[in-house]
């Protein structure tokens, strides 16, 4: 799977895409993915969320026409990856056109994969409408960086249609922000001084609506927000790839192997060498690979191939 997605990444966007991403701070790409490859993902996540619909009607604000709040239940379809289904759900998030992105996005050799999530949102569930807000953060301990390269890219990732109707993310492009405000003014928990910032960020709001199989990403200190699902019985199967530089220890979501109980062996019996890599994995010839070390790495995941990384270390000795 790995090889014949990986002759296509560089037909998935244009350079453009990626310049609107640097400009703008957010960018929407139709039909990033194939046909295939997300009726595969849809039947894993009908398979791991056991559903493929919402409720005929959608939860009733108790104020309309309020800001939108955070609440729990908005993020109680959030599941992170690896997940008891097949490789297509749980290797979509590195699939090598994403990487290509991100290394271009962040003009990087190596890129990192550190939150990779499937959202599973339903009509009924929640009131999923929240504020404009920027995601430095919960991403970083300091601030986002003027220069993009520093920063990460968030590549939320749509598999089923998804109208406004279907809580598309809104997001106001930084040409637009600038005019209100910076993204610091997200730290501001003075009601008023936030009850301003709304309403002026609603006045340049944009909708990532977009057919199932479009790719949307966003930067760390771009204002956006969830949007509630009012279609009768709907669904919007999302899942959110965050990327940073390799060895940019300052950006972080996932320890991943603080999450060693859940199913790894789907994803290492099913990657490539690069997508793993992402994960943090040390590509074949890295001085990690010894005999040992493979010896051990085969003992805990008996199914993985470590054809790749046993020819590089014969080659080096």
């Amino acid at each position: 799977m790995a090889d014949g997605m990986a002759l296509a990444s560089d037909q998935r966007f244009r350079p453009e895409d990626v310049e609107t991403w640097r400009r703008e701070g957010a960018v929407v790409i139709p039909g990033f993915f194939t046909p295939q490859e997300t009726a595969a993902v849809v039947a894993d996540f009908e398979a791991v969320f056991g559903r493929s619909a919402g409720a005929a009607e959608a939860l009733e604000r108790k104020a309309e026409g309020r800001v939108g709040r955070f609440h729990p239940s908005q993020f109680k379809g959030v599941a992170p990856v690896p997940l008891p289904c097949s490789p297509a759900l749980n290797l979509i998030g590195v699939h090598p056109a994403l990487i290509a992105f991100a290394k271009a996005a962040l003009n990087a050799e190596a890129v990192h994969v550190y939150q990779c999530q499937a959202w599973a949102k339903f009509t009924g569930e929640s009131d999923y409408d929240q504020p404009f807000h920027c995601d430095f953060p919960n991403h970083t301990l300091t601030a986002p960086s003027e220069d993009e390269a520093r920063n990460s890219v968030t590549i939320l990732c749509y598999f089923t249609d998804v109208s406004d109707a279907h809580g598309a993310m809104h997001y106001v492009p930084r040409t637009d922000s600038a005019k209100v405000a910076g993204p610091d003014a997200t730290l501001n928990t003075d009601p008023q001084a936030q009850a301003e910032l709304q309403a002026g960020l609603s006045a340049y709001e944009r909708s990532s609506a977009a057919p199932a199989g479009s790719a949307v990403p966003y930067t760390i200190d771009v204002y956006h927000r969830g949007t509630n699902l009012t279609a009768p019985n709907g669904r919007r199967f999302a899942l959110m790839s965050c990327w940073k530089k390799a060895g940019d220890e300052a950006i972080g979501f996932h320890a991943w192997p603080f999450h060693h109980t859940q199913p790894w062996a789907r994803i290492f019996d099913h990657a490539s060498p690069e997508q793993l890599a992402c994960f943090g994995v040390q590509p074949p010839g890295h001085p990690f690979w010894t005999e040992t070390t493979l010896a051990r790495a085969q003992a805990r995941y008996p199914g993985w191939d470590l054809t790749p990384y046993r020819a590089a270390l014969a080659k080096a000795a």
